[in-house]
């Protein structure tokens, strides 16, 4: 049985977040599973798909500016299925020659990513755990794609929500950012809940507990302190659509950027 195969057979009684996110960007790669605990999500929260675009317009937002301050490598912590407008589709546009590093724990999505990514040069999908950034770092795939003594993006979108403990978010940014060569910068999304009643917060955390991954919303402030030692590129930590506001941004969200649901940010490694 074909790697492949065995993702679309495996686990498929448990949602999986990854493909449930493909499924609110309306893409293809999930299953019935996924799509019911999607549908449940956005009963919880109508906006659920409109999240989603505003992350994937931020994503593309913040990938151009990267491109535009010469860099031309990017490391995808928690990468997800990279489908409807990844970071290789964004940056290999501009860049034919920009390098992508995908990183995820989970091997069905992997799985995923290798078939979708067959052919495409410059991109590779590495199963790793982001829990242990020393080993992605050190990781020969990655040192022989990216060149460490280069600057580098390194993404982390929609990625921290799915980790509890802010000691270990804490661990992984230090480690990253002390490994980085300057002139190298990250990219943060992280849900909150501070638009939003503690219930309908508790709720929504809860939709996630038959997930693969289960969420955890922060606050700003808590979101704040992973962008500590990198100088945040104005306008620093903010609600998704008041970043760098362009004439692409969904002027829904546009007008209400509390209903994105999610703070994002850049940091510059000097």
């Amino acid at each position: 049985m074909s790697q492949r195969d065995w993702a679309n057979e495996a686990f498929l009684d448990r949602p999986n977040v990854a493909r449930m996110w493909d499924y609110f960007l309306g893409g293809y790669h999930n299953f019935a599973v996924d799509r019911e605990a999607a549908e449940r999500a956005i009963e919880l929260y109508p906006d659920m798909p409109l999240v989603a675009q505003t992350t994937r317009n931020f994503l593309r937002k913040t990938m151009r500016f990267l491109l535009d301050q010469g860099v031309d490598q990017f490391l995808d912590l928690g990468s997800g299925i990279p489908t409807v407008g990844n970071v290789h589709e964004v940056v290999q546009a501009v860049n034919p020659a920009a390098r992508v590093v995908y990183v995820d724990v989970d091997p069905i999505v992997i799985a995923h990513s290798s078939a979708i990514l067959g052919g495409t040069a410059h991109t590779l999908a590495l199963q790793a755990d982001v829990r242990h950034p020393e080993q992605i770092i050190e990781h020969p795939e990655v040192r022989r794609a990216l060149d460490w003594t280069r600057p580098l993006g390194i993404v982390a979108v929609a990625l921290f929500h799915f980790i509890s403990d802010d000691g270990e978010v804490l661990h992984i940014v230090d480690v990253l950012r002390e490994s980085l060569p300057p002139g190298s910068y990250v990219v943060i999304t992280h849900a909150t809940a501070d638009s939003v009643s503690a219930l309908l917060a508790e709720e929504g955390e809860h939709n996630y507990q038959r997930a693969n991954l289960p969420l955890h919303f922060r606050s700003h402030d808590q979101v704040a302190r992973f962008f500590e030692g990198l100088d945040l590129v104005p306008p620093g930590v903010v609600y998704l659509p008041l970043w760098r506001p362009d004439v692409d941004d969904n002027p829904v969200v546009a007008k209400q950027p509390e209903r994105s649901a999610n703070y994002g940010g850049v940091g510059l490694k000097r």
